[in-house]
């Protein structure tokens, strides 16, 4: 089912990491705050041509149109949040579970942006579902937003920081690669 224009107008005004070795006070304070804010394109035709392309780049591993739009909305309206490019997230979630909401890591690690659980209950949200698209990418945004500050701007170390493999670039590579799909 290809999606026209009119769906994509509808659906666009319809509401809208790997594991961590010790918690960190100020990601868990940055997660709190995330979740008690939220918007994003500024006209509908931006947004509609936006949709319109990275849906037809991503309908081969999200076939469902809803789940896919839902999906693009939320990543863009995050990246927009903490200011990074939406074809970082974009690539990020490609690398993490080639946009499959239900993907669950060998440690544990849930959804599109690979969320280990332990922080729904280290920022007092136990009943947070990760498998939740707009959950998840809140989660995941935040984190890797926090990691490049911590970096101080270094996104390869930031990458590595939010995949668990600090110190080394393979990972940062793969999600730079997944990075240029998305690019306009």
């Amino acid at each position: 089912m290809r999606l026209t224009l009119s769906l994509l107008i509808l659906l666009f005004s319809l509401p809208l990491f790997a594991a961590a070795q010790e918690v960190d006070p100020e990601l868990r304070e940055a997660l709190k705050q995330a979740f008690a804010q939220s918007s994003s394109f500024e006209d509908r035709f931006a947004a509609e041509v936006w949709l319109t392309d990275m849906s037809g780049r991503t309908h081969r591993y999200v076939t469902n149109d809803l789940e896919r739009i839902e999906i693009l909305r939320t990543v863009h309206a995050e990246a927009e949040r903490v200011e990074l490019p939406v074809s970082l997230i974009l690539g990020l979630i490609h690398t993490e579970s080639l946009f499959n909401r239900f993907a669950v890591s060998v440690v544990g690690a849930q959804g599109l942006m690979q969320i280990m659980p332990f922080w729904k209950k280290e920022i007092g949200r136990d009943d947070d579902n990760l498998t939740n698209i707009q959950t998840n990418i809140r989660y995941g945004s935040t984190i890797l937003k926090h990691y490049i500050k911590r970096s101080k701007g270094n996104l390869t170390e930031a990458l590595a920081r939010y995949n668990g493999s600090y110190g080394k670039v393979w990972y940062p590579e793969k999600v730079y690669r997944n990075q240029r799909r998305y690019q306009n």
